[in-house]
């Protein structure tokens, strides 16, 4: 049986690749705004949401995760790359 200390070891393992990954994310989010905003698109783009948020649903399904757990978590991290987007635009 694993101990409470090996369990939370492991939590903070997966914490570590989340927070990695999401910096990723918002590496490639950054290039996105300032492509859009170079070429005069809007800083939020609702069809892409949509379709985002879609695939999640399915992925949060497949991998047993509460969808909507998956959505609150989207949903958060688009408003923050919006408002990156948004700050990309002003400063070009």
């Amino acid at each position: 049986m694993e101990s409470l200390e090996d369990l939370r070891k492991s939590i903070d393992n997966i914490d570590n690749a989340i927070v990695a990954m999401l910096a990723e994310r918002f590496k490639v989010t950054n290039r996105v705004g300032y492509f859009k905003a170079s070429h005069g698109l809007p800083a939020k783009d609702g069809d892409r949401e949509a379709l985002q948020h879609a695939r999640i649903q399915e992925l949060s399904r497949q991998y047993g995760l509460d969808p909507e757990l998956a959505s609150c978590v989207l949903d958060q991290v688009i408003a923050k790359v919006v408002v990156n987007h948004e700050q990309i635009a002003k400063a070009i």
